[in-house]
């Protein structure tokens, strides 16, 4: 089984509110990584969250698992372990996504799975035409990414770890994250629920 996790526990400092709730093409924007690794076929969906939990719980669609990491605060590498430590005893690997990155398709998602199924490598990553994109990490390494400190997550793994890598490459550019209001760019955004 695949596990999807996504990790919105962050404070969203540079956005000025917290943008996992926020209304982007009529549903919150962390519910766009969910729908992604719905639609791709992962065996569970794990949401980690944190900073403003009541708010970002309170969007969660009932077919989450949340997991609530109270040391949010020193980094999303806190994040990633909280919901590594909290995935099924049948996962054999797990896919990681931020929740302010939209544009990441189910396609994209499928063939990070066929990636990881063709070779069984430690970390699998989808490789965009202008830069990388996310991780599946297998249940072999969970313990060592349950151990990264800081803000980088499992790019401090794959960074240390080169040769653990393959990459699987898409054909088209990388969706850009939100990480401030100005992101948004053309996008069609309403207001935060409530606000």
């Amino acid at each position: 089984m695949i596990s999807g996790v996504v990790l919105a526990a962050g404070t969203s400092s540079r956005f000025g509110s917290t943008k996992q709730v926020f209304v982007l093409g009529s549903k919150p924007l962390v519910a766009h990584a969910i729908d992604a690794l719905r639609d791709a076929g992962v065996g569970e969906l794990i949401v980690v969250v944190g900073h403003d939990r009541a708010a970002v719980e309170a969007v969660l669609p009932p077919d989450v698992r949340v997991v609530v990491n109270p040391a949010y605060r020193d980094g999303q590498a806190t994040s990633l372990a909280a919901a590594l430590h909290d995935v099924a005893a049948d996962s054999e690997a797990a896919i990681v996504l931020q929740a302010d990155q939209p544009g990441i398709t189910p396609d994209d998602l499928r063939a990070l799975i066929a990636g990881f199924h063709d070779t069984r490598g430690q970390i699998t990553r989808l490789r965009y035409i202008d830069g990388p994109g996310p991780a599946l990490l297998s249940r072999e390494i969970y313990a060592e990414a349950g151990h990264l400190q800081g803000d980088a997550g499992a790019r401090l793994l794959i960074a240390s770890h080169p040769d653990w890598v393959h990459e699987v490459s898409v054909e088209h550019r990388a969706p850009p994250d939100i990480d401030t209001p100005d992101d948004l760019g053309h996008r069609e955004a309403d207001t935060p629920p409530g606000g």
